[in-house]
C-alpha cells in the first residue's frame, strides 16, 4: 500500500514543480551545504523526493500478523499444546525405557501418546506460524501436522476400543491371536491412512485460491471438512457399538459365574462406569467441533471456531490420564523414573493382563 501511494505522489504537483526547474543543477551543490539532507520535500530536486518515497529498502516489511494483538484463544491453544506435549512425552519415555511394557496394548497406548504429542507440537507450531511466519507453505505444513495428529489420535482410540472388545470376546485365545506383529501392522495402517488425509491439502485440496470455499479451518475446504467430520461420526458410532457389546459381555460373564457373582457385579459396575466416562469425555470434546464443521463455513465468526476447537484439543490432554496413567504397570514405571521407588500399594495391585484393564 505504500508504493502505490508514493507513485501517486510522483505523478502529482511535486513532479511538475521539479521538471519545470530546468536551469538549476542540483548536482553542483555541495551536499554538506544542505541543512536538511535527509528530509524529503525540503530539497527542490526530484532526485531527493521521489526515490525516498518509492524505495522499499527502508520500509518495515514485517508481516501484518506480527503487528496485531495476540488473540487469547491462540494463547490458550498454545498453552494446551504445551501441556499435551509434556504429558505424552512422559508417557512415551516410560514406555520406551521400560522393557516389560511391550505388550500389544502398550503399543497402542504408545501410538496414541505419539499422536497426541504430535498434536501438541502442531498447536505450538501453528501459533508460531500465525504470528511470526507468514506464507502458504507454512500454512499447509501446519494444517497437515494437525490433521495427521488429531486423526491418528482418534483412530488409535478406536483401535484401543477394538482391542478391549477382542480381549473380552476372545478371552481364551486373545494372547495367542493378538500378536505384537499384528498390532504393529494395524498401527502402521492407521498412520498411513492419516498421512494420506494430511497431504490432501498440499496436493491441491485447499481453498488458498478461493476464499469462499474455505471451511472453519483455513485452508481446508468446506467439502473436505465435512468429509472429515463424517468420518469422525462414523468412528464415534463404532465406538458406541463396541462399548455396548463390551458391557453386554461383561454382564453375561458376571451372571455365568454364580460363586463370584457379587464380586463380579461390583467389578462390572465399576467397569461400565469407567467406559461411560471415557465415551462421554470423547463425545464432549469432539462432537461440538465435528457438528460445527458440518454446518459452518469461513463466513461464521472466528470465535465460534475457537470455542469448538479448544475442547477438541483438550481431549489430547485427558487421553494420557484415561489410557496411560491409570494403568498400574505404567504407574510403577513413573514412580521408578521419578522417585526410584514404588509405593507398597502399587506392588500389591495385579498387573494389567489385557487391554480391558487399561
Amino acid at each position: 500500500m505504500i508504493v502505490p501511494l508514493a507513485t501517486a505522489m510522483s505523478g502529482s504537483g511535486i513532479t511538475q514543480n521539479t521538471t519545470s526547474t530546468t536551469t538549476f543543477d542540483p548536482s553542483s551543490l555541495d551536499p554538506w551545504l544542505d541543512p536538511y539532507p535527509d528530509l524529503p520535500g525540503v530539497n527542490s530536486s526530484s532526485s531527493s523526493v521521489v526515490p525516498d518515497l518509492t524505495s522499499t529498502s527502508n520500509l518495515d516489511l514485517r508481516p501484518l500478523n506480527s503487528l496485531q494483538d495476540v488473540s487469547p484463544w491462540d494463547v490458550a491453544l498454545c498453552v494446551t499444546g504445551t501441556i499435551i506435549s509434556c504429558e505424552n512425552a512422559l508417557v512415551i519415555a516410560v514406555l520406551f525405557y521400560t522393557p516389560t511394557l511391550r505388550a500389544p496394548m502398550f503399543i497402542l497406548i504408545g501410538s496414541l501418546a505419539f499422536a497426541d504429542l504430535l498434536a501438541g507440537l502442531g498447536l505450538i507450531l501453528n501459533f508460531v506460524f500465525t504470528y511470526l511466519i507468514e506464507g502458504e507453505v507454512v500454512t499447509l505444513v501446519s494444517t497437515g501436522i494437525l490433521i495427521v495428529a488429531f486423526s491418528a489420535s482418534i483412530f488409535n482410540i478406536l483401535a484401543i476400543t477394538v482391542d478391549r472388545y477382542l480381549s473380552l470376546y476372545n478371552a481364551l485365545t486373545y494372547h495367542t491371536e493378538r500378536t505384537v506383529l499384528f498390532t504393529y501392522l494395524m498401527v502402521g495402517l492407521i498412520w498411513l491412512l492419516c498421512l494420506i488425509l494430511a497431504i490432501l491439502p498440499a496436493l491441491g485440496w485447499n481453498c488458498l485460491d478461493d476464499k469462499s470455499a474455505c471451511s472453519v479451518c483455513r485452508p481446508v475446504t468446506k467439502s473436505n471438512a465435512v468429509a472429515l467430520a463424517a468420518l469422525f461420526l462414523l468412528v464415534f458410532a463404532l465406538m458406541m457399538q463396541l462399548y455396548l457389546q463390551i458391557c453386554r459381555i461383561a454382564f453375561r460373564h458376571a451372571q455365568q459365574i454364580a460363586v463370584q457373582h457379587q464380586f463380579l457385579a461390583i467389578s462390572t459396575t465399576k467397569g461400565v462406569q469407567t467406559l461411560s466416562v471415557i465415551l462421554c469425555a470423547f463425545a464432549i470434546c469432539w462432537l461440538p467441533f465435528a457438528m460445527y464443521s458440518i454446518v459452518a463455513d469461513s463466513s461464521y465468526p472466528v470465535i465460534y471456531t475457537y470455542a469448538a476447537a479448544l475442547p477438541a484439543a483438550f481431549n489430547s490432554v485427558i487421553n494420557p490420564i484415561i489410557y496411560a496413567f491409570r494403568n498400574p504397570d505404567i504407574q510403577k514405571g513413573l514412580w521408578l523414573a521419578c522417585c526410584g521407588c514404588v509405593p507398597s500399594n502399587l506392588w500389591l495391585r495385579p498387573r494389567a493382563r489385557t487391554s480391558s484393564d487399561v
